[in-house]
This record gives structure tokens, C-alpha cells and sequence, in this order.
């Protein structure tokens, strides 16, 4: 193959395009995957049969503020909101202790079956969540959590959490070992090593795990809906969207609302947390 017949490499590709088709495409792609977002918080402000007519315009033609009063009085989002909060700070609470510990334990010894049991933790990986409501409700019902926000947050934070786990391993296992032996030379034990060694050089990776797990317990559905299934006053913002939706007619409105609502802490929370969730993932994936 000739010089003037061989294919140009696709980096040559890239250094032809220039700087603003490449932040064209990049601003549509952005566009394109904002505007869901965008539309509920415009159908929010909007009355139900102005959603329907305005199609896909943006601008309501009056704010509608009452849209918001409704979802927090009458469908009773404040106690929904409440209950989530204390149900996702007791699961990333109990996730990221336990994933810590696991992970360390994992990343830092070489002990007889520690393969065999990260190939178990990884095999939990392709087990449906539905194959495994059976026995956590049974084992509620016995122990006396099913109608209580304790039993919901130990069902949340009872999972494998795989994902947490290997990444406080690889976070653990890139440490330089003098960490630990100059601890043990002060007279410091497994757990004191732990506590108030390793456990705040791993940050970054506890705000990553922090944040996904706080995104999974905010969002979850289907736990909760079970665990509140005879006690409405235990449910929690996405179980709550339920209020909205009646026998004959659907409030729109008010669910846009109240969606708009319960995505406010997880925006502030990305927000706040940003810089040490990348730091936390690109520090675990280098290890």
C-alpha cells in the first residue's frame, strides 16, 4: 500500500477537527441529555392541561408556585422527604463502615480463601434484586422490622455492595506498606491501624462511595415500596410519587414538583462532593 492510498489514523482525524465543531457536538449531546431535566422543572410550573398542550415548550405561560405547596402539604412530601434522609444516612453510614473494613481486609492481607471469597462477592454481582426479596422480608418478619425505617435501612445496606468493596480494595492496596509498620512499631493494633491510619488517607474513595450509595438508597423503589406497603407514613420520596397518581386522574403537576424536590439534595450533594468523587474514583482505578 502506497503513501497516497494508506488510511489516515484516526488521530489525525481528531487533530483535523476543529475546536468548535468538537464543542458543537459536545454542547448538543449536552443538550440532549439535560432537557428531561429541564422539561420537569418547566412542567412543574405549569397547570396539568398546559402540559399536555404546550408540547415540548419550555416556558410556562404563569409560574405556578402552588405546584410546589401542593407536593409538600398534600402529598405529604415533607415526611417523605424526612424519612428518606434518615433512611439514606443510616445505609451509606452502615455501607461505607462495612465496605471500609471488607476492602482493607481484602486489598492488605494474603489469607487462605480470600480469592474464593472476592469470586463469591463478584458472582452477587448477576443476582437480580428481585430473587432476593423473598428472604429479606421473611427474615424482617421474623426479627419484627418490616413496618419500621430501621428494617429499611438494614435491607438496603445488607447488600454485597461489590462496587464499594473492590474500590476501598484498590484504593488500600496502592498504599506503601511503611504506613502500617511504622503503626505497629507506635504500638497500634488492626483496628487503631485502621481507624486512625488508613481509614482517613481513604477519603476521597469514602465521599465516591458516599455519594453512590446515597444516589442507589435515595432512588430505590422497590425496598421501600415493601417495607411500607401497610404504613404509608414509612415511604419514601420515590415511593411517595404514588400520592400523585389517583383512581380516575394523574396530578402531572405536582409529581413534576415533587420530582423537582427530591432532586434537589442529590444536585447539591454531586455538587459539594465532585472533586472528591473523581479523586476517589481515578485514585482506585490507578491502583
Amino acid at each position: 500500500m502506497t503513501a497516497a492510498t494508506r488510511p489516515v489514523p484516526r488521530s489525525r482525524w481528531r487533530r483535523r477537527l476543529p475546536w468548535w465543531a468538537v464543542m458543537a457536538a459536545l454542547t448538543v449531546i449536552a443538550v440532549l441529555w439535560i432537557y428531561p431535566f429541564i422539561w420537569m422543572v418547566s412542567a412543574s410550573l405549569k397547570s396539568p392541561a398546559e402540559i399536555f398542550a404546550g408540547g415540548l415548550s419550555l416556558l410556562p405561560e404563569q409560574m405556578r408556585w402552588e405546584n410546589y405547596a401542593r407536593a409538600w402539604t398534600d402529598g405529604n412530601f415533607q415526611l417523605y422527604l424526612l424519612n428518606t434522609a434518615i433512611v439514606t444516612v443510616g445505609t451509606v453510614v452502615i455501607v461505607v463502615v462495612r465496605c471500609a473494613l471488607a476492602g482493607y481486609v481484602l486489598g492488605r492481607y494474603r489469607f487462605p480463601g480470600s480469592r474464593l471469597i472476592l469470586g463469591i462477592l463478584v458472582a452477587t454481582l448477576f443476582v437480580p434484586t428481585g430473587y432476593t426479596i423473598i428472604p429479606i422480608v421473611k427474615l424482617s418478619m421474623q426479627l419484627g422490622l418490616l413496618d419500621q425505617l430501621s428494617g429499611m435501612i438494614l435491607a438496603l445496606a445488607g447488600g454485597a455492595n461489590v462496587a464499594a468493596i473492590l474500590i476501598y480494595a484498590g484504593y488500600f492496596r496502592g498504599l506503601p506498606a511503611e504506613l502500617e509498620e511504622a503503626a505497629v512499631v507506635d504500638g497500634a493494633g488492626f483496628l487503631r491501624t485502621f481507624t486512625q491510619v488508613m481509614l482517613p488517607l481513604s477519603m476521597p474513595v469514602t465521599a465516591t462511595v458516599s455519594v453512590l450509595t446515597f444516589l442507589f438508597t435515595w432512588n430505590a423503589f422497590f425496598l421501600p415500596l415493601v417495607f411500607s406497603f401497610s404504613d404509608p407514613t414509612l415511604r419514601t420520596v420515590s415511593v411517595g410519587m404514588q400520592a400523585f397518581v389517583g383512581e380516575n386522574s394523574t396530578d402531572w403537576a405536582g409529581m413534576a414538583a415533587a420530582g423537582v424536590i427530591s432532586l434537589v439534595p442529590i444536585v447539591a450533594l454531586f455538587a459539594f462532593m465532585q472533586r472528591y468523587f473523581v479523586e476517589g474514583i481515578a485514585g482506585s482505578v490507578k491502583s
